[in-house]
């Protein structure tokens, strides 16, 4: 099995892009460690380690919108990857959006919704 290379950051984590499988669009950034790279390996879901709670964190387990492994891109370094998934729900933001990435930066440096909601992210957390 591929040994990935956390040991390149102080806190052990590696960059983890996930990507959809089907249109290449990028839906998120987020890291993983040691941890997270073995149970997304063991489950076949997105497994991820959330910096702000400290702890694993699978995609989805809140919302139910899951990010299914179709396949796994690991850099030249071994120090980052690309997990092609498949997102469940329609939904890879916490914010409700498809994307993390739902703005776009103007030339007047203010920031433009682009996409649109799938969901009221007060509804899904209630917060």
């Amino acid at each position: 099995m591929v040994q990935l290379d956390f040991s390149k950051s102080a806190d052990g984590l590696i960059p983890a892009i996930a990507q959809d499988w089907k249109t290449g669009e990028v839906l998120m950034q987020a890291y993983i460690n040691e941890e997270a790279w073995k149970k997304t390996l063991e489950t076949g879901v997105a497994t991820y380690w959330t910096r702000s709670r400290k702890k694993l964190w699978v995609k989805g387990e809140s919302s139910g919108n899951i990010q299914k492994i179709k396949e796994i891109l690991v850099d030249c370094d071994l120090d980052s990857v690309i997990f092609k998934i498949e997102q469940v729900g329609g939904s890879a933001c916490h914010e409700g959006y498809p994307s993390c990435f739902f703005r776009r930066v103007e030339k007047d440096g203010s920031l433009t919704i682009i996409e649109e909601r799938v969901f009221d992210p007060k509804e899904v957390y209630g917060k």
